[in-house]
């Protein structure tokens, strides 16, 4: 099975920021919402373990799997929002709203990473671990986690754009024989 899990909770979250790939450690509750998913998953064995390389998502997928060291790849980064990073989302520019009223049809605002580059990230992504066996945890971001499920599930026609993806959310899928399944979100209570 693979498992996605976006990063627990951090200050910027909190703060209804527009965080992209800066830099934030997950807060107290990010911690706890991690500590949570590892309890839900407490009966996985893991034999691999992937991770954006940004701080949320390493200790995310150290305190998931504390006994694997997190491989680092680039590709699980966030979505760069380029000079709208760090913008309270309670006070979006109009090119902003735009883009989000319909990430499937509207283009992200000069500066920002097109989402079809977020797609082309992700199933390169997928490519390299299509051939592992095994237990897969992947630690990302909303966008990241986004852009794998829309990967993962062609006949969604982008609606996993405007899907709200939460911290520590998990989504799994079937792994084996070179193929990845269709992806399901594990609701609390699995």
């Amino acid at each position: 099975m693979i498992y996605i899990i976006r990063h627990g909770k951090t200050e910027q979250n909190q703060a209804n920021v527009l965080q992209g790939r800066s830099d934030y450690p997950l807060n107290d509750e990010g911690i706890r919402q991690a500590e949570a998913a590892a309890d839900r998953l407490r009966n996985v064995r893991f034999d691999h373990v992937f991770s954006s390389p940004l701080t949320r998502a390493v200790q995310t997928a150290k305190i998931v799997v504390p006994d694997l060291e997190p491989v680092i790849d680039e590709r699980l980064i966030e979505m760069d929002y380029g000079p709208y990073e760090g913008t309270d989302l309670n006070r979006l520019p109009p090119e902003i709203l735009f883009f989000f009223r319909d990430f499937v049809h509207n283009p992200a605002p000069e500066g920002m990473e097109q989402l079809s580059s977020v797609t082309e990230r992700a199933g390169s992504f997928l490519d390299r671990i299509r051939p592992l066996q095994g237990n897969i945890l992947i630690s990302t971001h909303a966008i990241a986690m986004k852009g794998l499920l829309e990967t993962l599930t062609p006949e969604s026609n982008g609606s996993f754009w405007s899907q709200f993806i939460g911290n520590c959310a998990i989504y799994a899928a079937e792994n084996g024989g070179g193929r990845i399944g269709i992806p399901r979100e594990l609701k609390s209570m699995e």
